[in-house]
């Protein structure tokens, strides 16, 4: 791929993916979901967090730099 990140810049997405997802999994361990506007945050930021994950790993594993 000519254009886009380079690995060093997919490696950064996905340990921050994985950073996001274990702080918001610590926060819902200690403080449970309180309500249907925090289900909705945390179905979002999941979402966001887990794409962004997943992109990043898959976009390592076809990098051919």
């Amino acid at each position: 791929m000519k254009y886009g990140p380079t690995r060093g810049e997919l490696k950064l997405r996905l340990a921050a993916s994985v950073i996001g997802l274990g702080l918001m999994i610590a926060a819902l361990a200690i403080r449970g979901v309180g309500g249907i506007a925090a289900l909705e945050v945390v179905l979002i930021a999941g979402t966001f967090f887990g794409g962004t994950a997943v992109w990043s790993a898959w976009a390592l594993l076809r990098k051919d730099d």
